[in-house]
């Protein structure tokens, strides 16, 4: 199915870690040029370098997809590393917990300028090499936390997720006659760093509550981002997958336990 993907330009954000790292990994092993942008200029060319290794193409830029100036820098980029921009995953994304009562006007700002606003501004900045080729794959990493349930400190970052889901639906619309479609995958409980820096005992209670008794990793994401970007989903926009091994199934703990 992937073949299709060959040779193909793609914007990863937040691709220097995590379920990002793994997405840019994934594109590049079908074949694609992918270019890995984060906060981070040198844990970009880090993640960068890896696959290169591992003999992909790959190059590095940092950007804070919250400010305009570094998106449309980020576009450029590819453009003048590419030639053009075929599909973007609007990864980048952040989680700092804060219960209300405690969570200042910054700390919802911060979540929401990354999360949502740097979306609209990934987005923006590369319609225009999308639009000039009439086809184009955008993918949306956003999640179970806010969509579909909820979890203590984080009403922000599920406010900024519910919210990509928002932006889809009328993105998909109104550029469905430029040829591109606009898709999300929504993740369950991965491992990642971030999942790690959660602890131990928060690990395993998770994947006790999960039907398949397991989290998932940062390549079952990836391969949802790569259907979504591939020729055989061209008739699908606006629309999300949930890739949780079924955490978001059973009615209680007690479910499975029957």
């Amino acid at each position: 199915m992937f073949t299709s993907l060959k040779g193909r330009s793609v914007i990863v954000t937040g691709s220097s870690k995590g379920i990002g790292r793994g997405i840019a990994r994934r594109f590049a092993a079908v074949g694609c040029r992918v270019l890995v942008v984060a906060r981070d200029p040198e844990a970009a060319r880090a993640a960068a370098a890896e696959i290169e290794t591992q003999g992909g193409v790959a190059r590095a830029f940092a950007a804070d997809v919250s400010r305009p100036s570094d998106t449309e820098a980020m576009a450029k980029a590819a453009l003048d590393a590419f030639g053009g921009i075929d599909i973007l995953c609007a990864n980048a994304g952040i989680f700092p917990a804060a219960k209300l009562g405690q969570m200042t006007e910054a700390d919802f700002d911060t979540v929401i300028g990354t999360n949502l606003k740097g979306v609209f501004l990934s987005v923006s900045a590369c319609l225009p090499a999308m639009r000039a080729k009439h086809s184009g794959r955008i993918i949306l990493t956003s999640s179970i936390t806010g969509p579909v349930t909820g979890y203590p400190g984080w009403s922000h970052y599920g406010a900024s997720k519910a919210g990509q889901l928002g932006f889809m639906r009328t993105a998909a619309m109104e550029l469905a006659l430029d040829g591109i479609t606009v898709n999300a995958v929504l993740p369950g409980n991965i491992v990642t760093e971030g999942l790690a820096g959660l602890g131990d005992e928060y690990t395993k209670r998770m994947a006790a509550s999960i039907p398949m008794r397991r989290l998932g990793s940062v390549e079952d994401i990836a391969n949802a981002a790569l259907f979504f970007a591939s020729d055989e989903a061209g008739y699908i926009t606006g629309q999300s997958l949930v890739v949780d091994g079924g955490q978001i199934l059973p009615e209680s703990l007690a479910a499975l336990e029957a």
